[in-house]
């Protein structure tokens, strides 16, 4: 575990000296003032850490976790990024017993960027991992913490031809009666991303079920559709 140690202990050095109080005083208001900030804008704090990034490697599973939950555990939002940049490198070390642990994380100093940012490397060891991935996934979209139920309506962002569709409506339709705005914006995202990629079977599911879900999930759902329709026509598709 030595090397998560060192890790994070570089971060510190490299970021901490670059700390701008006025900076940091607009990122805090920009999130609500629910986080600490050092006030190092995204091109510096990237070129910064994405060396160390790729020079980590972690000798397990166990030495990414650790590494992580120390930078989750620091109280400015930038050591957060960087335990999500880690995640990003190096997510092909976890398997499907590290999901509840990725799920913890949504749900500590939670917001939607760390959130979002977090659906991606669950979604990939979900895919990764099958059956015993998805059961977490069946367990999260009825979870107490709408920021879990968030991660398990887009969990499969940008999957495309790989989107298991009937999870994606079986979730959709079982998120359906949220009153949690994070979670109905989800919902209608999810639907939007895959109508990049069959936009009639989002159209078709809209109409055949459409009432049953928000304003916002619809317009949501259906923003990028007229869009398509029009391509498809001038395709001759």
């Amino acid at each position: 575990m030595k090397r998560a140690a060192q890790f994070v202990g570089l971060s510190v050095e490299a970021l901490t000296p670059l700390a701008d109080e006025q900076k940091a005083a607009g990122m805090a208001a920009y999130m609500r003032g629910q986080f600490l900030y050092l006030g190092i804008a995204t091109p510096v704090h990237r070129a910064l850490i994405n060396p160390l990034i790729r020079a980590f490697e972690p000798e397990s599973a166990a030495s990414l976790r650790e590494a992580v939950d120390a930078l989750w555990k620091k109280p400015e939002r930038e050591f957060q990024y960087v335990g999500l940049g880690l995640i990003g490198r190096h997510q092909a070390n976890l398997g499907a017993a590290d999901i509840p642990w990725l799920l913890g994380l949504v749900q500590r100093k939670s917001w939607w960027d760390t959130v979002d940012s977090l659906a991606k490397p669950v979604g990939a060891v979900v895919r990764r991992t099958g059956a015993k991935g998805r059961r977490h996934m069946d367990r999260a979209v009825r979870h107490k913490n709408f920021w879990v139920r968030r991660i398990a309506m887009i969990h499969q962002l940008g999957c495309r031809a790989e989107t298991d569709t009937a999870l994606l409506f079986d979730y959709a339709r079982l998120l359906a009666p949220e009153k949690e705005f994070f979670v109905r914006k989800a919902i209608g995202w999810a639907l939007r991303d895959y109508a990049w990629h069959d936009w009639r079977a989002i159209e078709a599911f809209l109409e055949a079920e459409g009432e049953q879900f928000s304003g916002l999930t619809r317009r949501e759902a259906a923003k990028n559709i007229p869009r398509l329709k029009l391509r498809a026509i001038k395709k001759g598709a």
